[in-house]
């Protein structure tokens, strides 16, 4: 069964490995979008969505020549240069400072943090693509595991079903998921995150956004 076939996107890919750039322009093609650059380093990254002015980045963390966090610092400078461009990052392991310095660039819209592992499971993979383009945060379920472990305040004073909710919003589930994961109503779930917005004492503005700065507070804690 094939994802639902989204509106087609004009993607920069940058990945320094020949055989998974290949497979990545063969898949996103093969659903309708145009990947009209693929480079395999931060440099020339910058240049293709200069040349270019994409709908969407996707980048992988590590590229030359230091193989180390060449990708992303790439990817949050171009935010920096294009407010609201959006990026999807690739990772191979969890890097808990990497995906908080994505979430950090601009106002957290717009932005993913997937492991390369979930590039195999295609309807995710494309699912995540159309979310981050149109603005949406996406976020691997993994990354967030870990660093749910590693709670802090301002999370203390949230209880512990508000804090299963977070951790739901986190993974990009909307009210609906939510209700059917943890078997409550939906009138319980807008309790919940009416409760997490108030006690993360975020400012008041559209409840979209609201609902970001609070995944961003969870992944930061």
């Amino acid at each position: 069964m094939h994802p639902t076939q989204p509106d087609p996107l004009r993607i920069v890919l940058a990945e320094d490995g020949v055989l998974l750039r290949e497979g990545l322009i063969g898949l996103l093609a093969r659903f309708g979008h145009r990947v009209v650059a693929a480079v395999g380093d931060a440099d020339a990254l910058h240049a293709a969505v200069t040349e270019h002015g994409p709908d969407i980045v996707i980048t992988d963390v590590r590229m030359p020549p230091g193989q180390t966090d060449e990708g992303l610092r790439a990817a949050v400078a171009l935010r920096e240069q294009l407010p609201g461009l959006p990026v999807l990052v690739l990772s191979q392991y969890v890097q808990r400072s990497y995906a908080a310095d994505l979430l950090d660039s601009g106002d957290g819209s717009g932005v993913g943090y997937l492991l390369k592992d979930r590039i195999g499971q295609v309807e995710d993979f494309l699912a995540a693509v159309g979310t981050v383009a149109t603005g949406g945060t996406v976020v691997d379920p993994e990354v967030v595991r870990q660093l749910l472990r590693r709670r802090r305040d301002p999370l203390e004073r949230l209880t512990p079903r508000e804090r299963e909710v977070l951790a739901l919003m986190a993974e990009g589930r909307s009210n609906a998921a939510i209700c059917r994961e943890l078997v409550v109503s939906d009138a319980a779930v807008g309790k919940h995150i009416g409760n997490i917005l108030m006690k993360l004492d975020l400012p008041p503005t559209e409840e979209t956004h609201r609902r970001v700065l609070a995944v961003l507070e969870f992944l930061r804690a």
